[in-house]
C-alpha cells in the first residue's frame, strides 16, 4: 500500500510541484496551505509522513513540528523542512523543533525523494523488528484471547488485534471484508482513544491486556 505524505506549503505552484513530484514516485499525497490547515489534516488521518516549508503566515513550519511533537497521535510522525531558510541558525532551530530531515529549496526532487524513502524505509525497519521481539507466541495469544476495552468498539477491539499480529492495513481489510479507509479510520480513533501515538503502542497494549486477561 502506498505511504500518505502531506505536503505542507503557502505558495499554491509550489505545493503543486512538490505534490506532483510525490504522486509521480507513487506516493499518496494530500496537500495543506499552512500550518493550522495542516492541522485539520492530521485531525482527519495521520500521514506516514510530512513535508512542510518554514515560512508561512499564521502558524510557521516550526510552530507546526513543535505542536506534531506535543501530540501522542503524531509524536513520531516524520517531519522534512523544504525550505529556502538555508542559514545554519535555521537547521538548527528545525532540529530543535524535532524535524527528521532539512532541505532547502529550489530542491533536487531526487533527492527530496530518496530522504523521504530514507526514513520510511527505517520506520518499517524500526516497527518490524519491534515486532521480531514481542515474538510470534504473544501475537498468536492477541488472534486466539481477545481483550476487552469498554472504550472501544468490537470492531476496533477486532482491528487492533490484527495490528499486535503483525498486518498491515490491506491485510486487515482483506481479512474482515472491509476497505483499507475503514481500517484507517479504526486505528486513527484508537489512537485517539487510548492516547497512542502509532501502532507499535496498539500492539503493545493489546498484547498486555490479552496476556493479563490470561493470567485472571
Amino acid at each position: 500500500m502506498s505511504k500518505r505524505l502531506l505536503v505542507v506549503d503557502d505558495e499554491p505552484n509550489l505545493l503543486i510541484a512538490v505534490g506532483a513530484c510525490l504522486r509521480a514516485e507513487g506516493f499518496d499525497v494530500v496537500t495543506a496551505r499552512g500550518g493550522a490547515e495542516a492541522l485539520v489534516r492530521v485531525a482527519e488521518m495521520v500521514p506516514d509522513l510530512i513535508v512542510s516549508d518554514v515560512r508561512m503566515p499564521g502558524m510557521d513550519g516550526y510552530q507546526l513540528a513543535r505542536q506534531l511533537r506535543t501530540s501522542p497521535r503524531t509524536a513520531l510522525t516524520p517531519v522534512v523542512f523544504l525550505t529556502a531558510k538555508d542559514e545554519t541558525s535555521d537547521r538548527v532551530e528545525g532540529f530543535r523543533a524535532g524535524v527528521d530531515a532539512y532541505l532547502t529549496k529550489p530542491f533536487e526532487p531526487d533527492e527530496l525523494v530518496a530522504v523521504i524513502r530514507g526514513i520510511l524505509d527505517r520506520v518499517q525497519r524500526t516497527h518490524a523488528e519491534i515486532a521480531r521481539l514481542v515474538g510470534s507466541t504473544q501475537a498468536d495469544a492477541a488472534q486466539h484471547a481477545p481483550f476487552y476495552d469498554e472504550a472501544l468498539t468490537e470492531a476496533e477491539v477486532r482491528v487492533a488485534g490484527s495490528v499486535a499480529r503483525g498486518l498491515s492495513n490491506k491485510e486487515i481489510a482483506a481479512e474482515f471484508g472491509i476497505s483499507v479507509r475503514t481500517v484507517e479510520n479504526h486505528i486513527s480513533h484508537i489512537l485517539a482513544k487510548k492516547g497512542f501515538g502509532n501502532r507499535v503502542e496498539i500492539a503493545r497494549y493489546v498484547l498486555d491486556r490479552t496476556q493479563s486477561g490470561e493470567k485472571s
